[in-house]
């Protein structure tokens, strides 16, 4: 009708800045298929880089402190099925950046190479043939195999390791992948300025980047392309995530999360060390970051002193703990010069990300089934481990109007900067006045607050609109299996407003005059859209 064409127009006009593409009846879907990601990846490295912060000269611009030039990187790949394949490199000079991308395109093509075969399957032990012949479910999907399904012998190819018994489609889609990840800490805000630009030019091959603004990148991937070998249908992609994004805290804190027998990788390349060594090896160490602003001084042949580990982001040098600590790490692994200690420290930092990152591999993988190394984010692995688990079959809306109905009530969190007071009288406090009304004062906190939220239901298929005149919402229980979603119109009566005022009910997106659309909280009388369960607004 001409009357919801109108209302229509004006909810798409504020809403929507581009044209919408909605799924069809064939496609609405969505549930977990992502199952080849429960297959560990391969081959993951694991990297980080060691820059020289030259000073700027006067001429500079004034708002320039420092320069930073890559002085030295180091990587480490991880193959979870040969440690011989497994090892650390590293370069210390002015082309450590491009001598990296060329190690990675080599290590591409070796990889691609490995991909490239099929290993027969090993032959069944007993118990194998025991569990194949009694299975009643498909180890890949994890679905019951009907009487005419196809059942095969799922093994790996890269090891010829019998894995299971599966259906036939799940078994062909079942491939190793082609991804190599390559994971930095703090990839966004620090290690991708340097090497994006060569990891882009370097070699023939596509780069897609997953930006989050013209300057930080969330991830981004070079395809390696180039091969003599026509007949290869696919190519290996270098896709290089950041390890903060799974694990928001400094390396130092998380590698102190794991107990010494955890840190595997770095004992197998530090494997000749005593008890002794290695605990001082893997302890936070400390480098002279601001001290080093030319290459001439990691020939120092001696640790600056303490004073030269100044930091000028935090106002102070090291601890006198910490500096003893470099300096047991320099006699006791007869370090000659400043940039030797540099070497270590840079080897040390990789194996122990690698260690930390391989252990929230392990921990992923035996409670969810799922390789984190597949994903770019934490959020992204979270969405799939609960399509996972719960089994879900999400109905996907095909009705603008509907997406446009429950996009007005997306209001987001209430934020804003409380300068909180209230002053207590009672035989407590030493300005106690008895001629005034006695009060306590009292903090409560909700535990669990955004927990408890995520834990309530929320709605997933059979979306509908219902006829308004015959709905009466004072008869739905609250506790229902169906849910709603209402638009109503609320009034605010007076008498609550100065009961309110601090923190008003159901706060709503508005744009104040002269501002920006926000969340605000107010007592004036709005139309919002909310779910049944805060019929409570209405008593």
């Amino acid at each position: 009708t001409n009357e919801k064409l109108e209302a229509h127009t004006i909810d798409c006009q504020q809403m929507n800045d581009c044209a919408i593409v909605l799924p069809n009846q064939d496609n609405k879907w969505l549930s977990f298929t992502n199952y080849n990601r429960k297959e560990r990846i391969p081959f993951v490295v694991y990297a980080d880089l060691e820059c020289i912060l030259q000073k700027t000269e006067e001429d500079d611009d004034p708002k320039l402190y420092q320069r930073h030039q890559v002085s030295s990187i180091g990587y480490y790949v991880r193959c979870n099925y040969d440690a011989s394949l497994s090892g650390y490199r590293s370069r210390r000079d002015t082309d450590c950046i491009a001598w990296f991308v060329e190690q990675l395109k080599d290590l591409a093509h070796r990889v691609k190479a490995i991909l490239s075969r099929n290993v027969p399957m090993v032959e069944l032990t007993r118990d194998e043939r025991e569990k194949y012949n009694s299975a009643t479910h498909c180890h890949i999907c994890e679905k019951p195999f009907a009487l005419d399904d196809t059942r095969v012998r799922d093994h790996c190819h890269l090891t010829g390791r019998y894995r299971g018994s599966a259906h036939a489609n799940c078994n062909l889609n079942y491939k190793d992948s082609y991804t190599i990840p390559i994971v930095f800490h703090n990839l966004s805000g620090y290690d991708a300025h340097f090497i994006i630009k060569e990891i882009a030019t370097a070699f023939e091959g596509a780069i897609n980047l997953l930006p989050i603004n013209k300057e930080k990148y969330i991830s981004f991937t070079k395809h390696v392309n180039e091969s003599d070998d026509k007949k290869w249908c696919n190519h290996v992609q270098l896709r290089f995530i950041d390890s903060l994004r799974f694990l928001n805290s400094s390396l130092d804190e998380l590698s102190s999360f794991l107990n010494k027998d955890k840190l595997r990788i770095v004992r197998s390349e530090f494997a000749h060390l005593s008890t002794n060594d290695f605990d001082l090896l893997t302890r936070k160490g400390v480098f002279p970051y601001e001290y080093v602003d030319c290459a001439e001084k990691l020939e120092d042949t001696r640790l600056p002193p303490r004073k030269s580990f100044y930091s000028s982001l935090t106002g102070d040098t090291v601890s006198e703990s910490d500096y003893v600590h470099a300096v047991s790490v320099w006699q006791r692994f007869a370090i000659r010069t400043l940039g030797e200690y540099s070497d270590l420290y840079l080897k040390t930092d990789v194996l122990l990300l690698a260690d930390v990152f391989e252990n929230f591999r392990d921990s992923c993988i035996k409670s969810y089934g799922l390789d984190p190394a597949y994903y770019y984010t934490l959020p992204g692995f979270t969405w799939d481990a609960m399509l996972k688990h719960t089994r879900i079959n999400f109905e996907l809306l095909t009705d603008i109007d509907m997406i446009m109905f429950i996009e007005r009530g997306i209001r987001g969190g209430l934020s804003q900067c409380s300068h909180r007071y209230a002053q207590a009288n009672n035989k407590y406090m030493q300005s106690y006045d008895p001629s005034k009304p006695l009060s306590y004062l009292m903090y409560f906190d909700v535990n669990n607050l955004y927990g408890r939220a995520m834990c309530q239901s929320l709605p997933y298929a059979d979306f509908r609109w219902v006829d308004t005149s015959n709905f009466d919402v004072n008869v739905i229980a609250l506790d229902l299996p169906k849910g709603y979603v209402l638009e109503v119109d609320l009034e605010y009566p007076r008498h609550l407003h100065d009961a309110h005022v601090d923190l008003p009910f159901c706060p709503m997106r508005d744009k104040p005059p002269g501002n920006r659309q926000s969340v605000t909280a107010t007592c004036n009388n709005a139309r919002v859209t909310v779910f049944a369960s805060q019929k409570f607004f209405a008593s």
